[in-house]
């Protein structure tokens, strides 16, 4: 049985010299977490401490996906940044919750509020 491409895409919006906003659809799972990883340790690695993952159109996420965005949090916690996500899908959501992401990371119903609350919290 072969199966097709994931249903997946990545792009990147810097707003100034420290904020990004990485907006990523589709599947997060396995096979497309390390171009996700990637570019958000890039993100990180070129001066981008303030992180917005709008997640809000991933209709999907595995265990792979989380760790990517457990390391990336950790990575932006290290260079003293923030990082907000916006999701706002139920089945998304739910696994935050089940998982007790939900109280690790500070999740938005919306990309806009997501980037308000990013640019409200202090900069180093």
């Amino acid at each position: 049985m072969e199966f097709g491409a994931p249903n997946f895409d990545l792009s990147e919006q810097e707003l100034d010299d420290t904020t990004v906003i990485i907006r990523v659809a589709g599947e997060i799972h396995a096979t497309t977490a390390p171009e996700f990883s990637a570019r958000l340790n890039s993100a990180i690695e070129s001066g981008r401490n303030r992180v917005v993952l709008d997640l809000t159109g991933v209709e999907f996420i595995d265990s792979t996906g989380l760790s990517v965005l457990l390391n990336g949090l950790r990575r932006v916690t290290r260079v003293r940044g923030a990082m907000v996500l916006a999701c706002a899908n139920p089945t998304v959501l739910r696994l935050f919750e089940i998982t007790k992401l939900d109280s690790t990371f500070e999740i938005l119903p919306s990309c806009d509020e997501a980037i308000e609350r990013i640019s409200q919290l202090p900069a180093d």
